[in-house]
């Protein structure tokens, strides 16, 4: 297991709420959330819901701050998050996949997301910097993403990058960005 894919837990989580709506406005919200993945499933209470929302903002405070170039004020807050909800790793064999690493079973379904998803970014950040963490530029657009380009030139979400607009305009240079400090780690 990659554990920065648990990243994606984060992204998921976070761009459940837009400007158009809120994914996690009820029960059945929050089961779609987790119905693609089942280490996370169970019955879901409505304290559940709470503490989703609840670790949802948590989560986008930590990307507004590492978007805005508070990169301290990023790592404290998802380092309050890894101490929240702290991991227990475990050998796994299965799927004729060897020995791995998966994350702790046990504890709430709030819980273990967090757990997964605070772990996912911190390995994600250690790996590419603080600055592989973004807020899509487009208006009207809230979504959070993963800057994995080599130069960390990304400014919107997979919906709306260049090569998905016919009509969008090439990117802009490093010194039109005014959210994000180039080459900052």
């Amino acid at each position: 297991m990659d554990l920065s894919s648990y990243a994606d837990l984060a992204l998921d989580l976070v761009n459940t709420r837009q400007p158009s709506g809120d994914g996690l406005g009820d029960l059945d919200g929050l089961q779609a959330l987790l119905a693609h993945r089942p280490h996370l499933g169970g019955r879901v209470t409505r304290r559940d819901l709470d503490a989703m929302r609840e670790l949802r903002d948590e989560l986008r405070a930590v990307f507004v701050a590492a978007d805005h170039g508070d990169e301290e004020d990023a790592a404290e807050r998802l380092n309050a998050l890894l101490i929240q909800h702290p991991v227990h790793p475990q050998l796994s064999g299965h799927d004729a996949q060897g020995w791995h690493l998966h994350l702790n079973e046990g504890g709430s379904i709030p819980d273990r997301y967090a757990a997964r998803a605070a772990m996912g970014l911190a390995v994600h950040i250690s790996d590419r910097g603080m600055h592989g963490l973004g807020i899509c530029a487009t208006a009207d657009c809230e979504r959070v993403f993963l800057d994995t380009t080599p130069d960390a030139s990304r400014r919107h979400c997979p919906a709306h990058t260049p090569a998905n607009h016919q009509s969008a305009a090439p990117a802009p240079s490093p010194v039109d960005r005014p959210r994000r400090i180039a080459g900052s780690q």
